[in-house]
């Protein structure tokens, strides 16, 4: 076949039924044209300018639109990513910082209830006994919360027993029951009675600092016990320690109430201390279920079994009131709800936070019952009790310091020194590039000595 093609001349008048190219086509080639591309001559414009180039830009003007959209709008979706993300970790620390603030509130809330029941009703095993006989109630607590919040709900009886585990395999039997429970359920009560018995020597302030060493008598009896690893920094906080509580015996000229509270105090610590030493040895880590299992096992152990000591110090009148509606039960309900808040805090905040927001809410009870005692009751700190605190409340701070921060440390400095030296580097090079460049407008290159 062959085609004839007419072209215009720039500025020429084209025939109209010669406008564009004509093929002329025999039927043998229809099937071959058919498969290749269609080729289309467009016409020029007077000024000799193809149609075909402005075509060509509409659709590149089109792409270049359609890609400015394109990075817009994933641009705004990282702005939505970094909002979300800014949001989600400041509800993070909101939550954490509540955490916190609820730990040290419930805590000195405790300690400053137990003083004013105190000024009307002194009978410390009776509050403790009290106290501990809240702890029946974390369990259910823990259960209403795994129906309102897990989506696979089980009934009480199988959370029980799957709760049970902590004691071993064949979950709670009587054997380990009175095994496991008597010991810890001792030690519950010793750590609550001195601690109680020392609010009524000392002040708030000078007792929750000290019971604040339990931290440290923790290390040494992980250290001896279960040999854990040796750190120097919590041998130096353990001493800190032992020297805030010289300092806060000697404060009064080592007699009187004050070195009995202070005895009275570092026994509570000791208890709170080996309490927790032994039931990492022989329970290990428990979560939030286990643990509210073991509190509310505890709760009805001290319920059974030690409800005999208070009946016999009510008779023997080591703890006698009379008559029986002179009980400020609003106090002691007070005090019970509140150390019955703070375990809970303790345990859920465990298992939803970090366990160092524990021990910082812990360590803030003093600075908030020291504000009580200021503005409230007017006390007078003396500068040796006031150092001791303080050094108590160092060694508790360092005792938070991880395993590994000796390590974390050099790294941190390594990565300063690092991105200094390439700080320092990348100035050479700008330095040198903007000599290079200046030098070369001049008509001269200079070349920098190494």
């Amino acid at each position: 076949s062959r085609s004839s093609v007419i072209q215009c001349k720039p500025g020429g008048n084209c025939p109209s039924r010669h406008r564009g190219m004509t093929r002329q086509l025999s039927p043998l080639s229809v099937a071959e044209d058919s498969a290749a591309p269609i080729l289309e001559l467009q016409n020029r414009s007077p000024s000799g300018i193809c149609r075909h180039s402005r075509v060509e830009r509409q659709s590149r003007s089109g792409e270049e639109g359609t890609q400015t959209h394109t990075e817009s709008s994933s641009q705004e979706a990282e702005g939505q990513t970094r909002c979300q993300s800014c949001t989600s970790t400041f509800l993070k620390l909101i939550w954490r910082f509540l955490i916190i603030l609820s730990v040290s509130s419930s805590w000195v809330g405790t300690t400053q209830f137990v003083k004013i029941t105190y000024e009307t009703f002194d009978c410390p095993f009776f509050m403790t006994w009290f106290s501990t006989n809240w702890n029946i109630m974390v369990f259910p607590i823990y259960y209403s919360g795994h129906l309102a919040t897990a989506q696979e709900k089980h009934s009480p009886i199988k959370k029980f027993r799957e709760c049970s585990r902590i004691f071993g395999e064949d979950g709670l039997t009587l054997k380990l029951f009175l095994k496991r429970t008597a010991p810890f359920s001792i030690l519950w009560t010793l750590t609550n009675y001195l601690y109680l018995l020392a609010l009524k020597k000392l002040t708030a302030t000078d007792v929750s600092a000290l019971f604040c060493c339990n931290k440290a008598f923790v290390f040494l009896l992980s250290w001896i016990v279960l040999k854990d690893r040796f750190m120097g920094a919590r041998i130096v906080a353990a001493i800190m320690a032992i020297t805030g509580i010289v300092m806060m015996a000697y404060a009064d000229g080592f007699q009187g109430d004050s070195i009995i509270g202070v005895a009275y105090a570092v026994g509570s610590a000791s208890t709170s201390a080996l309490y927790k030493v032994l039931f990492k040895m022989f329970l290990g880590s428990a979560n939030f279920g286990e643990a509210a299992h073991f509190v509310s096992t505890v709760g009805f152990f001290n319920l059974i079994f030690i409800s005999v000591t208070p009946i016999i110090l009510y008779f023997t009148k080591v703890e006698y009131w009379s008559p029986f509606s002179a009980v400020p039960w609003g106090y002691l309900c007070g005090v019970a709800g509140l150390w019955l808040a703070f375990n809970i805090l303790v345990n859920v905040g465990v298992v939803l936070t970090y366990p160092i927001l524990i021990s910082i809410g812990t360590v803030l009870s003093v600075p908030g019952n020291a504000a009580v005692d200021l503005l409230k009751h007017k006390m007078i700190f003396s500068v040796v009790r006031l150092g001791a605190t303080i050094i108590i409340c160092i060694g508790f701070l360092l005792m938070l310091l991880p395993e590994e921060w000796d390590e974390i440390t050099l790294r941190f400095i390594n990565s300063l020194k690092e991105k200094k030296s390439e700080d320092h580097a990348d100035d050479i090079t700008d330095s040198s590039v903007h000599t290079r460049s200046r030098s070369r407008a001049n008509g001269t290159v200079s070349i920098p000595l190494a």
